[in-house]
């Protein structure tokens, strides 16, 4: 299994300027991250960003930095930019590791590339992992898939689907909030952030029209399956804690300090 990771890391962020710096355990965050795709055994690793105290940090630790445009629109063209760049051949399978997951296991970026490489019908393969909880339900930061039989993704959303029309919901409150419990054998999943793609696609994707519901529910890969491109998800059990909040950064270094 042959296949290389790219990790996207701007430094801008509306909720969390710089966090690709955040220190973990005397480490940038976007550090951890790289040390974790190596292990997965990918032939290349690579940090994708376009600030340079970003690169010099990956530099400093002996990884490769990319330097690419500041306005791109999503993850994806950042990394697209970079394949092109760098002239991959159209069937080389790329791995997205987003630059928040710390904690992200070796194991399963492995497995989405295979994942990929085994679904030839498929542009994308990616993860998602059962809910448990109705906070995660019902949080807008979570992004939930729906899938059809044969594990293939029929939507995204940040809004809790698929939709329970007969759940009990507390009164006075919006119906989304007001979930007290998950039906049991109901098939809600977490998206976890983690993406493969042959660098074909990718070179493509930079060239399709972003869509509405891409834009108004902030998630690009509602691009790919918009325009009627496929993708295949890995259900797993390992689910890995992403830091979208300096409430998250707390938490994570707590746990590096328990490891």
């Amino acid at each position: 299994m042959d296949f290389v990771v790219i990790i996207p890391a701007r430094y801008a962020s509306t909720r969390f300027p710089g966090k690709p710096l955040a220190e973990i355990a005397g480490k940038p965050m976007i550090v951890h991250v790289a040390e974790r795709a190596r292990k997965s055994g990918a032939r290349e690793v690579l940090i994708a960003t376009d600030h340079p105290q970003i690169a010099d940090a990956a530099r400093q630790y002996g990884y490769t930095a990319a330097m690419t445009r500041g306005n791109h629109a999503s993850g994806t063209d950042r990394l697209a930019e970079v394949v092109t760049r760098r002239r991959y051949p159209a069937h080389e399978i790329i791995v997205n590791v987003q630059g928040d997951e710390p904690l992200i296991e070796p194991a399963l970026i492995r497995q989405v590339a295979s994942n990929l490489a085994r679904h030839r019908d498929a542009q994308i393969a990616t993860a998602c992992t059962p809910i448990q909880e109705v906070r995660d339900l019902v949080n807008p930061n979570v992004v939930k898939v729906v899938l059809d039989n044969a594990g293939y993704a029929l939507y995204f959303s940040r809004a809790p689907i698929p939709h329970v029309r007969d759940a009990p919901a507390r009164p006075q409150q919006r119906a989304s909030a007001g979930v007290r419990m998950i039906p049991p054998g109901l098939p809600v999943y977490r998206h976890l952030g983690l993406y493969a793609y042959r660098c074909g696609f990718l070179r493509r994707f930079a060239r399709l029209k972003q869509v509405p519901i891409e834009r108004f529910e902030a998630l690009e890969q509602l691009r790919a399956l918009a325009h009627g491109f496929r993708i295949n998800a890995v259900i797993t059990r390992k689910a890995h804690s992403g830091i979208d909040t300096l409430q998250d950064l707390q938490h994570i270094r707590r746990l590096f300090r328990r490891k």
